[in-house]
C-alpha cells in the first residue's frame, strides 16, 4: 500500500512541478523527518530553490498550491513544513493496509521475471563450519529470501573448492594415515571425522624429515595433475573425500537454517573444457604475459598481477572462478556473491578479467562482509582449533533454555509449557538470536558477538522482536474463545476509520511500509535494513499494546483493533522470514 500511495504522491508532485515550468528529476520523496506529522514527505525544494531564485519554504509552498490531491485513492492532503511537502494518507489507505496486511504473502513484490543465482558460504570441505565465517552464510541466505520476496526467481549456490592443493593434501592424508593413530573425533559427524586425518596431514608436512615430506609431496602432486587431466579415478578418490566433509557441513548449515539449491563444483570446469578454453582466451589477450614461469594478466589498475596458469600446467582457483563466473552469466540475468573482506581485491581483479574477457559485468554483484568475533573467555576451544558453528549453536540454545526457565520460574506457569515446548522456544530463540544480532549490523562492520546483548528479552534483540509475534498470537487465540474466530478477523469488514489513535495509526502507518522496506533492502542487497526496521516494528506496536485493550465492549472497535493485530503479526513473521529468524507462536 505505500508503494501506491508513493506512487501516486511522485505523479502529483510531477505534474505540479510540470505546471510550475520546474525539472522533475529526483523528487527527494521520503520518510518524514520525526518532528514532521506526514507518511511521506518531499525535500525537492531544497534541489530547486537555485533554479527557482526563491527560499525552499517559498517553493514548497508553490508545489502544494499547485498539487491536486483530488484524484488520488491514497492521498488525502498535502501542505509545508518549512521546507517539506508533505502528504497526508487517506482512509482508504488505512483500510487497504489492513486488507492486504492480513494475506499471507504480505510484504511480497510482483515478479520481475528476473533469475538472479546468489553463491554465499562456499567455505573449503576441510572441516567444520568456523565462527569466524559464519556471518556468509547467514548474510547470504537472507540476501536470497529477500531478493525472492521482491520478486526474483532464486537459486543458491555453494561453490566447491574440491580441485586446489588443499583437497589434494586432504586426500592424501585421507589414504595414509590410519585411524587408530588420530584422536577421537570432537563430535559423531561427518565432517569432524574427516577433518583429523586433514590436520594429521598438515602436521606432518611440517614436521616430518626432508625425505618423507618429497614423497608425500610427489603423491600430493600427482592427484592435483591428476585432477587437471581429467583421471577419472583421481576425480573419484578427491570426490569421496570433498562430498562427506561437505555431508557434515551441511548438517551445520542447515541448523541456522541456510539451504542450497546446487553445489557446483570447481571440477566440473576442469572436465566440460571450460577451464582450457578459457586459458586460451586468455591468453591472447594483450595482457597476458608468461613471466616468473607462470601465465599472468598484467591488470592496469592492479600492482599484482593476475596469475592463471603455473608452469606445469595446471590452473589456479581463480582460473576456474573465471570459468565458473561465465558459465553463471550465461545461465542467471544476475549473480550475486557474498565474500569475506580478505577476498575484496581478489574479487576486483576478477571483474576486472572478466570485463577483458568480454564479460558484462554488471551482471555481477559482491556484498563483502567482516568477521565475527567471540569477546575472550566467553566460549572454549578444542585443541586449539578455534570455534565451530555447532558449538555457537549449541551454547545458544542452551542459554536460551536457562532464560526461558528462569522466565516460567518468575511467573510461577510452570505448568504452562511441557518439556517439547521449552526445546521449541529454546531452540527458536537461541538460533534466531544468533542469527538476528548477526545479520542485523551492516556486513562492512567487525562484530563481536556477545551474549548478553543478543539474549537480551527487553532490548532490540530477536527475543524481543519474537515476542511481538508471540504476543500477537496470544491475543487472537484469547479474542477467539471469546467468539472473534478467524472468519471474523479475516473478514476485512472492520471500519478502519474506528483506528484513529496515535499509538493506532503508528502502527498502520509502519505496517503499510513493509513492502518499501523489502523493496529498498533487496535493491541495496542489505538484510540489515529489515532488522532495523523490525526493531521499530516491536516497539511500535508495543506503544500500541500498552496504551489500547484489543477486546473491548464495543464490537465494532474491537473487530477493528483485531484486524489491526493480525495484520501485525503476518507482517512481523514475513519480515522475521526474511531474515531467516523463527516466529515463535508463544515464548
Amino acid at each position: 500500500m505505500f508503494l501506491s500511495l508513493r506512487a501516486q504522491a511522485a505523479e502529483a508532485l510531477e505534474e505540479a512541478l510540470s505546471a510550475l515550468s520546474l525539472p522533475t528529476g529526483d523528487l527527494g520523496l521520503e520518510e518524514p523527518p520525526e518532528d514532521v506529522e506526514a507518511i511521506l514527505a518531499s525535500s525537492v525544494a531544497f534541489r530547486l530553490a537555485g533554479e527557482a531564485g526563491r527560499a525552499p519554504p517559498a517553493v514548497a509552498a508553490d508545489l502544494v498550491e499547485a498539487i491536486d490531491v483530488a484524484g488520488y485513492d491514497y492521498l488525502a492532503g498535502v501542505e509545508t513544513q518549512g521546507p517539506y511537502v508533505n502528504f497526508h494518507a487517506s482512509d482508504a489507505y488505512y483500510a487497504g493496509t489492513l486488507g492486504d496486511a492480513r494475506e499471507e504473502t504480505y510484504g511480497r513484490l510482483e515478479p520481475t521475471g528476473r533469475e538472479v543465482v546468489v553463491e554465499h558460504t562456499s567455505a573449503n570441505p576441510t572441516g567444520p563450519v568456523h565462527v569466524g565465517r559464519a556471518r556468509n552464510p547467514i548474510i547470504g541466505d537472507s540476501i536470497a529470501r529477500l531478493l525472492e520476496f521482491a520478486g526474483d526467481d532464486v537459486d543458491r549456490h555453494y561453490y566447491v573448492n574440491d580441485a586446489g592443493r588443499q583437497m589434494a593434501v586432504f586426500t592424501w592424508a585421507y589414504e595414509t594415515f590410519d585411524e587408530d593413530d588420530l584422536p577421537e573425533p570432537e563430535r559423531e559427524k561427518a565432517d569432524y571425522d574427516l577433518v583429523r586425518y586433514y590436520r594429521e596431514g598438515n602436521r606432518f608436512l611440517e614436521e616430518a624429515d626432508e625425505s618423507e615430506v618429497e614423497a608425500a609431496e610427489s603423491e600430493i602432486q600427482s592427484i592435483m595433475q591428476g585432477l587437471e587431466d581429467g583421471d577419472e579415478a583421481v576425480y573419484e578418490r578427491v570426490e569421496r573425500v570433498v562430498d562427506t566433509v561437505l555431508g557434515g557441513m551441511r548438517e551445520s548449515l542447515s541448523r541456522l537454517p541456510a539451504e542450497f539449491d546446487e553445489f557446483v563444483k570447481e571440477t566440473r570446469f576442469i572436465r566440460d573444457g571450460s577451464v582450457d578454453d578459457l586459458v586460451a582466451r586468455l591468453k591472447e589477450l594483450d595482457e597476458a604475459v608468461y613471466e616468473e614461469d607462470a601465465w599472468q594478466l598484467d591488470l592496469p589498475d592492479f600492482e599484482k598481477n593476475l596469475v592463471f596458469l603455473r608452469s606445469d600446467g595446471t590452473s589456479l582457483y581463480t582460473t576456474r572462478d573465471l570459468a565458473h563466473h561465465e558459465w553463471k552469466f550465461e545461465q542467471y540475468d544476475h549473480a550475486v556473491t557474498v565474500l569475506g573482506e580478505d577476498h575484496k581485491l581478489q574479487a576486483q581483479q576478477l571483474a576486472s578479467a572478466l570485463d577483458l574477457l568480454g564479460n558484462d559485468t554488471g551482471q555481477l554483484d559482491s556484498v563483502f562482509y567482516s568477521y565475527v568475533n567471540l569477546p575472550e573467555g566467553k566460549m572454549s576451544t578444542r585443541a586449539g582449533t578455534g570455534v565451530d558453528l555447532d558449538d555457537l549453536l549449541d551454547e545458544a540454545v542452551e542459554r536460551a533454555r536457562e532464560e526461558v526457565e528462569v522466565r516460567m520460574d518468575d511467573r510461577i506457569r510452570d505448568d504452562d509449557l511441557t518439556e517439547g515446548d521449552i526445546e521449541r522456544i529454546a531452540r527458536q530463540v537461541g538460533i534466531g538470536a544468533v542469527r538476528y544480532d548477526i545479520v542485523s549490523k551492516q556486513p562492512s562492520k567487525a562484530i563481536t558477538f556477545e551474549w548478553d546483548r543478543a539474549l537480551n528479552f527487553e532490548a532490540q534483540s530477536a527475543p524481543y522482536v519474537q515476542y511481538v509475534h508471540a504476543r500477537t498470537c496470544g491475543i487472537l487465540d484469547e479474542a477467539e474463545r471469546a467468539g472473534h474466530g478467524p472468519e471474523t478477523v479475516d473478514s476485512g469488514e472492520v471500519d478502519p476509520d474506528l483506528l484513529d489513535s496515535p499509538e493506532e495509526r503508528d502502527l498502520l502507518e509502519v505496517i503499510a511500509r513493509f513492502p518499501a522496506v523489502v523493496e529498498s533492502a533487496a535493491g541495496d542487497r542489505q538484510p540489515h535494513q529489515v532488522a532495523t526496521y523490525t526493531r521499530e516494528f516491536a516497539e511500535t506496536f508495543n506503544a500500541f499494546y500498552r496504551e489500547r485493550q484489543v477486546l473491548t465492549g464495543d464490537e465494532a472497535l474491537t473487530e477493528a483493533r483485531l484486524a489491526l493485530v493480525a495484520s501485525a503479526r503476518t507482517t512481523i513473521a514475513n519480515a522475521l522470514w526474511l531474515l531467516g529468524v523463527e516466529a515463535p507462536e508463544s515464548m
